[in-house]
């Protein structure tokens, strides 16, 4: 009960840390949450700045993985373990309790956080963005396609066949990733999404 109970807390509070926001405030004294989506993620960081938006996605993506790699540093079992932090990780950036549980899609910190988990699958998850991206120029739709695509590529490519538990933690974190896309998936289908830089993470 202790490990789990200080893996929920410590995943969190590291995957909630909103990057993001405290990046445009500190530099352009501005809250992100007020321009383009709303969002404290990567892509509408970019909107500000460039510079800020990348190092908004190599944090956010740090972050998750930190999370995961402390809990493997401090446990050994049971099995199921990091992958509840990946899943806490995801959440914390999605509900900040700094921000009022007001924060971005989970995107680039479930990147990170399934990275030592499943890297064959990341990998492959990240040629499925590039190429949906290219192909149509959404963001949100390649992140919602490489989401949907995860948990069965996982199952198909890494050693978590006999490990229920980990696949349904991956399951809830890609759900979680689509349903928080929602606006996004309205716009889409009502052909209204903007192209490239109006998508959001």
């Amino acid at each position: 009960m202790t490990s789990f109970l200080i893996t929920v807390a410590l995943s969190y509070l590291l995957g909630s840390i909103p990057f993001g926001y405290l990046l445009v405030r500190i530099f352009h004294g501005e809250d992100v949450r007020e321009s383009g989506s709303g969002n404290i993620g990567a892509t509408n960081v970019s909107r500000k700045s460039p510079v800020l938006g990348v190092l908004t996605l190599f944090l956010d993506a740090l972050k998750g993985f930190a999370a995961v790699a402390v809990v493997l540093r401090l446990f050994s079992s049971p099995a199921w373990l990091p992958g509840l932090a990946a899943l806490m990780a995801v959440v914390g950036h999605m509900f900040p309790v700094w921000l009022r549980f007001r924060g971005g899609k989970g995107v680039a910190t479930g990147l990170g956080a399934f990275l030592p988990l499943a890297p064959k699958t990341v990998l492959i998850m990240v040629c499925v963005f590039v190429v949906v991206f290219l192909g149509f120029r959404y963001v949100a739709l390649a992140s919602i396609f490489a989401a949907a695509l995860f948990p069965v590529v996982a199952w198909l490519l890494e050693p978590y066949r006999g490990a229920p538990s980990m696949i349904a933690f991956m399951t809830a974190a890609s759900l979680l990733i689509i349903v928080r896309h929602h606006g996004n998936i309205r716009r889409l289908l009502a052909g209204t999404e903007p192209h490239f830089q109006g998508s959001h993470r």
